[in-house]
């Protein structure tokens, strides 16, 4: 192994967390870009270097590999314009500063794995998605396809592009989950809507592997779905995780009524992708966690 740090941008959300403290259990040195020093050091002490401005960054070949998490949080705030073009300069155009960055290096990092979402297929129904499933168009996918195509400039310097197109990450720590926890371990949980719309999840260990496998596999390159291989409806999400809990399954959240409170937001929730991640298991590679109970027991329940 390289020692050579690895930047992560974004690296104090939940999943750039994730990374950081994955890697630094494994003395892989790690770099984080972030706005707030403080933040860091609060969450990692001394253990990582932080660099808070761009202009900051070294040539680009003091790094091993770039991992791109930075953007704006999707479920913060509700979709006015102005918001969506926060979310979107937070993403896209950060994303082309970094790609020139790499390119300028005479000897850029082995590879560059971007941030994308499986909201790049916007809302699909019943359809089986793979990598080469042709998108409906809304504003969270074109939201993810603009920053596919920022991260893709980077390969004009020689450096490798992963596009990791991520489903419902399921951790203790944050995302969906930690969102969903609350009312159903007081028994106030139930389905959203209509219920039949499909959820493409993957635990968190099998998140991280798939980064690692792009950081370590030369042949891994362009976009791949980061989602177990077994997605379920938001009725079975909700009473796989109420079964676990050992708590009742209530009324659900209407439909309207999440239109009401979210606005436009609301698609992320109603909105359908039954993803399989094809790529990955074309090239072999194994899932920890392929049944959503198993995953969900491990990530809840006390060790037995």
């Amino acid at each position: 192994m390289s020692n050579k740090p690895i930047l992560i941008t974004g690296g104090t959300g939940f999943l750039g967390s994730a990374l950081t403290f994955k890697w630094l259990q494994e003395d892989q040195p790690v770099t984080i870009f972030s706005r707030s020093a403080d933040k860091v050091q609060r969450a990692f002490g001394n253990r990582v270097q932080a660099v808070t401005r761009t202009e900051d960054l070294p040539d680009a070949s003091s790094y091993r590999a770039v991992v791109n998490l930075a953007g704006a949080g999707i479920f913060d705030q509700r979709w006015s314009e102005a918001r969506k073009q926060v979310l979107r300069e937070s993403r896209i155009d950060f994303t082309r500063q970094l790609a020139n960055w790499i390119n300028r290096s005479v000897s850029p990092p082995d590879v560059l794995i971007n941030g994308s979402a499986i909201g790049f297929y916007g809302d699909q129904g019943d359809a089986l998605l793979t990598e080469l499933s042709s998108p409906q168009v809304d504003f969270s996918q074109q939201l993810c396809a603009d920053w596919e195509q920022a991260a893709l400039q980077a390969e004009a310097g020689g450096t490798r592009v992963c596009l990791i197109r991520t489903g419902l990450v399921l951790g203790r720590d944050g995302g969906l989950l930690k969102r969903m926890l609350l009312p159903f371990r007081f028994g106030l949980g139930g389905r959203l809507g209509r219920g039949d719309q499909w959820m493409s999840w993957v635990h968190i260990h099998d998140w991280l592997a798939i980064v690692q496998a792009m950081i370590d596999n030369p042949t891994m390159r362009g976009a791949y779905n980061a989602t177990a291989p077994i997605p379920v409806t938001n009725t079975e999400f909700s009473n796989c995780l109420a079964g676990v809990l050992n708590r009742p399954l209530l009324l659900p959240l209407p439909e309207f009524a999440l239109k009401l409170l979210l606005g436009e937001m609301a698609a992320l929730v109603l909105g359908s992708q039954r993803v399989i991640p094809q790529r990955l298991l074309d090239q072999g590679h194994v899932f920890e966690f392929t049944q959503l109970d198993v995953a969900l027991r491990n990530l809840l329940l006390p060790a037995q």
